[in-house]
């Protein structure tokens, strides 16, 4: 197995929008093609089941 000693991106696309994902040694981030901000998800978070706690509070503070 290979380990993951630096980030790695790759563009998708949901529905018509572009994104870049963003998989590093600390987590995820997903980011809309052109932009800085997006969600991040520490692996942390998803290991200890923390991963929609974390999301729903980023996602608040976003609406502020």
């Amino acid at each position: 197995m290979t380990p993951l000693d630096k980030a790695l991106k790759r563009e998708l696309q949901i529905g018509d929008t572009p994104y870049v994902l963003t998989i590093d040694p600390d987590g995820l981030k997903l980011v809309p093609k052109g932009k800085r901000k997006g969600l991040e998800l520490k692996w942390t978070d998803l290991v200890s089941g923390d991963a929609a706690l974390a999301t729903a509070l980023q996602a608040s503070l976003k609406t502020r």
